[in-house]
């Protein structure tokens, strides 16, 4: 009798995620950056925008590098106590390794670096989720910034409206999103459509370590409770 093909082996040994190998490789990364850079920067992001934050990296490629995710791993790599730190204070460093936040090796100046920080921001459309910075009415009438094909997609998305003469019409005042609430999934879709931006991507420096000195810009967090 043929065998059934419902009975094959599967062999899940050879399934290929990461593992302890990628981590090891990460944490040798970053002990090596400490050789090859003269200084090391915790940083926190807020609505981070991979395309802008891939291009900033490049931008300075030459002189920096970046690293971002497990902070758990990160704070090994440095070492989270004293005991066990590569170099002095950088258990320092671990400390504000919570949260959205990520390594900035560079051999720029302190100046330079606080520059570029400074004036680093992107403007984008808010996604679902987001608090909204401001309060969003619209009210009743024309709205001539849609086309009439418009109308029945509008209308999904919770607004009051029909067409007047092939025109979109709101037939009553209708709230997009008010201003300290989450932002929802039809609210995200109109904002977006009425070109308004209300998520801006930034980046804030937390720490510095340089030659074994140690300076915070912003209060560490105790790792303790920590697992």
């Amino acid at each position: 009798m043929p065998q059934s093909k419902r009975n094959k082996v599967v062999t899940l040994s050879k399934t290929k995620k990461k593992g302890r190998e990628h981590k090891e490789s990460i944490v040798n990364s970053i002990r090596q950056a400490l050789d090859e850079y003269s200084s090391v920067y915790a940083f926190t992001f807020e609505n981070m925008r991979n395309l802008k934050f891939k291009e900033f990296r490049e931008e300075l490629k030459s002189s920096s590098r970046f690293f971002l995710g497990s902070n758990k791993v990160m704070q090994i790599s440095l070492g989270r106590t004293a005991s066990d730190e590569g170099k002095p204070y950088l258990h320092k460093v671990a400390k504000f390794l919570r949260g959205k936040s990520g390594l900035f090796f560079t051999n720029l100046s302190k100046e330079e670096v606080t520059r570029l920080f400074d004036e680093f921001e992107e403007h984008d459309f808010a996604r679902t989720g987001s608090i909204a910075t401001e309060t969003v009415d619209l009210k009743e009438g024309h709205l001539d910034q849609f086309t009439h094909e418009m109308e029945p997609f509008l209308r999904k998305q919770g607004m009051p409206v029909r067409l007047d003469k092939g025109v979109v019409e709101l037939v009553s005042d209708f709230v997009v999103c008010e201003e300290g609430k989450a932002i929802s999934p039809e609210a995200s879709r109109i904002l977006r459509l009425l070109g308004v931006k209300m998520a801006t991507f930034r980046l804030h420096l937390l720490c510095r370590w340089s030659a074994d000195e140690f300076e915070a810009y912003r209060e560490a967090l105790d790792l303790s409770d920590e697992e």
